[in-house]
């Protein structure tokens, strides 16, 4: 961004958690901090709320979940959360002309069914009611915390206008699916070895270009 190669940055977020550090609470700080350095020293970044962020602030027991750290990463949320000029900078879904940035990814049944009363094609009041929901709607395996496109044939929403960028399941590389940008390249196996590229996505929201600086 410094060389005027990007504009912004998003986050699509699982900050917490990872193989065997579930009492290394000064990793979690660790981690927290860059974040928050991060976006004191970029105002403008976005951050798409995933599983693993909410299983903190909502209790929910999962892989990787840190009975030691819950006090850590809800305090260390809390703050990145502070920092942040607009609060709605971090929410589930974030719209970039007509590119959808979410954790895993957002379904046309989802959208019909927490979304009917609203005009279906009325993208920025979808966006708004999604980013309205709270646990009971999006601790399921269809919401756009948990869905995970890679795997599964179901319509994503507005797929004939949208693409969406997603995380939330590690890939090898980037890839393209039923109009679905995949980029979790950073994961690793139990043994810390990289499943991905580890390449940062870099994507052009107008055009739809995208290639990975490492």
């Amino acid at each position: 961004m410094e060389k005027g190669v990007a504009e912004k940055a998003v986050c699509l977020m699982d900050i917490p958690d990872d193989w065997d550090q579930d009492v290394n609470l000064d990793l979690y700080k660790e981690t927290f901090d860059k974040a928050i350095w991060f976006q004191n020293m970029y105002p403008d970044t976005l951050w798409c709320y995933g599983n693993h962020d909410l299983s903190y602030v909502w209790l929910k027991q999962e892989s990787g979940f840190s009975y030691f750290a819950i006090g850590m990463v809800n305090d260390c949320l809390q703050e990145l959360r502070s920092v942040l000029p607009d609060e709605r900078q971090m929410a589930y879904v974030h719209r970039i002309d007509n590119v959808l940035f979410v954790h895993g990814g957002l379904t046309r049944g989802f959208v019909e069914r927490y979304a009917s009363d609203i005009d279906y094609d009325d993208i920025d009041a979808v966006v708004e009611r999604i980013n309205g929901l709270g646990c009971d709607e999006m601790w399921e395996n269809t919401s756009p915390i948990w869905f995970r496109p890679q795997f599964s044939n179901d319509e994503m929403y507005q797929s004939e206008k949208l693409l969406q960028v997603v995380g939330h399941t590690p890939v090898e590389r980037f890839i393209v699916k039923n109009n679905v940008l995949s980029c979790d390249v950073f994961s690793t196996y139990q043994t810390l070895d990289p499943i991905g590229t580890q390449e940062f996505l870099l994507f052009g929201t107008a055009n739809w270009h995208y290639g990975g600086l490492k």
